[in-house]
């Protein structure tokens, strides 16, 4: 196997399960957890669950921004010039997107805020996040729809 089709086979792994874990937190668990009677016992569970899945996201996320940046590396960068390759663009700002996210602004101030909002509202803190997990899931989805049909040749024109 060559290096490029090493780092392809990472790069998609690191991305199914990424954004397939997004999927399944959008559309799965934050659905079930707005149902919990309990305001105190929804945010202790999705609490849990969310630890554990943001490591899988940290790991991925490292996984498919090493492998991304290798492939462009030996496909070379002149590709970030052309229109074509819009959906390169795209990939780095979700992916600098999640970056931030996981390492800079949940660590940060995300996560204490999360908190203290579920306390005092939380039906409206979780119909929020629910919110913003769907603008996250269908702008990786557009992305990951246009760097497959990018990468196979279809760039719209």
């Amino acid at each position: 196997m060559t290096e490029l089709a090493l780092a392809r086979v990472v790069h998609v792994v690191a991305v199914v399960l990424w954004i397939g874990g997004v999927a399944m937190v959008t559309t799965v668990l934050l659905p079930a957890v707005k149902r919990f009677k309990s305001p105190e016992e929804a945010v202790a569970f999705f609490e849990r669950v969310e630890a554990r899945f943001a490591w899988q996201s940290r790991i991925t996320t490292l996984l498919a921004g090493a492998s991304g940046f290798y492939m462009l590396h030996l496909l070379g960068w002149q590709r970030l010039w052309l229109p074509g390759y819009w959906w390169l663009h795209a990939m780095i700002a979700v992916w600098l997107l999640f970056t931030l996210m996981l390492f800079v602004f949940e660590p940060l101030f995300l996560h204490r805020w999360f908190n203290e909002r579920a306390e005092r509202a939380p039906q409206a803190t979780f119909r929020l996040i629910h919110g913003l997990h769907w603008g996250l899931l269908t702008v990786s989805l557009i992305t990951v729809a246009g760097a497959v049909a990018g990468s196979h040749g279809w760039f719209w024109w």
